[in-house]
């Protein structure tokens, strides 16, 4: 994967150990909020979504030794956006055996924006079967909402401008773990 540029002496504004904390926390609160229960499936939305699903499972299973079942799930062909975009390659959607149907789905991405990528996640999980409960995990809430779309689980709410631009950088792909904001400039 072609890493992400960062300008070198920009400082992130979550670092790996802060991004560390928060996946931690949240596979807590996930574990409190489930009772621990063996009913729970992680589903990240690509690209970075599903590292973090993945963390999340990890420590869930270091913490009570429960094993989440773990996957992704491609939202391309379910966004409101493929006409301005262009044309944009297809991810894999990888849901674990035991299915969705009855289970407590906790939809995991990086950063929670205007919600229509959540909401085309709605649909495509959907389309795979009908969950009991579907959840949001997100690392960053950085508001603008353009639909009703709140997250059960925030690792940090970061107020923004609409014009700033927010980079999540996950080790397995970008080589580190950090939070970058580019402001706008005024």
């Amino acid at each position: 994967m072609a890493q992400r540029a960062r300008d070198p002496g920009k400082r992130p504004l979550l670092s790996s150990a802060d991004i560390a904390r928060i996946i931690d926390r949240i596979a807590h609160q996930i574990l409190e909020k489930t009772g621990g229960d063996d009913n729970t499936v992680l589903l990240g939305i690509p690209t970075r979504g599903v590292p973090l699903a993945r963390r999340l499972a990890e420590r869930i299973k270091t913490f009570e030794g429960l094993d989440v079942p773990h996957g992704s799930l491609d939202v391309t062909l379910y966004r409101d956006d493929l006409r301005m975009r262009g044309a944009r390659a297809l991810g894999p959607t990888d849901i674990p055996a035991s299915g969705v149907d009855d289970k407590r789905v906790i939809l995991v991405d990086d950063v929670l924006y205007s919600g229509r990528t959540v909401r085309a996640a709605l649909n495509g999980l959907y389309d795979l079967g009908r969950p009991a409960w579907v959840q949001l995990a997100v690392l960053v809430d950085r508001g603008h909402r353009r639909l009703p779309i709140r997250a059960d689980y925030v690792g940090k709410n970061l107020p923004t401008a609409i014009a700033d631009s927010v980079s999540v950088l996950v080790s397995e792909m970008d080589g580190e773990d950090a939070v970058y904001v580019d402001r706008e400039e005024q």
